[in-house]
């Protein structure tokens, strides 16, 4: 199994969140192979000091060539699935990538290109924080897919 991780978000520093996010593709390795992509570039920069929708078409842009397999969007308009329905996401998908926006959120065209959009709740949160959330949910989904006891 394949999963990708994939947001917008600046490389760089060493932040509060690099050694959660590493914990998590460190334990999830004898189940899959779980990487994580950042990206953030000049085009990203600019759209979002022009307006949301040029940030929106640039974060499209950005992620479009990692549009493969099976694609989740992250998205507080999204369907709500808890931690069982999240597993068999991961279950029925050998190469799955999830798709965590900047601070202006997906557009419809996008959003239309995934194959589902999940929600982990109606509240805003920071992406970093989303990252961790995902992180954490999608090695809990693996130890469900493979009967180990982290997820009672």
């Amino acid at each position: 199994m394949k999963i990708k991780v994939c947001s917008i978000d600046k490389k760089g520093k060493k932040e509060l969140y690099e050694p959660l996010l590493e914990h998590y593709k460190k334990i999830a390795k004898p189940f899959a192979k779980l990487e994580t992509v950042d990206i953030f570039n000049n085009s990203i920069a600019k759209a979002q000091d022009l307006s949301p929708k040029a940030a929106q078409e640039a974060y499209e842009k950005a992620f479009l060539p990692y549009l493969k397999g099976y694609t989740v969007v992250l998205d507080p308009e999204g369907v709500e699935v808890d931690s069982f329905e999240f597993s068999n996401l991961l279950r029925k998908n050998g190469n799955i990538t999830f798709f965590i926006g900047g601070a202006y959120g997906f557009g419809y065209n996008f959003k239309k290109k995934c194959d589902i959009s999940v929600s982990f709740g109606r509240i805003t949160m920071s992406h970093k924080i989303v990252k961790v959330l995902l992180m954490e949910q999608i090695y809990r989904g693996l130890t469900i897919i493979n009967n180990h006891p982290y997820h009672k």
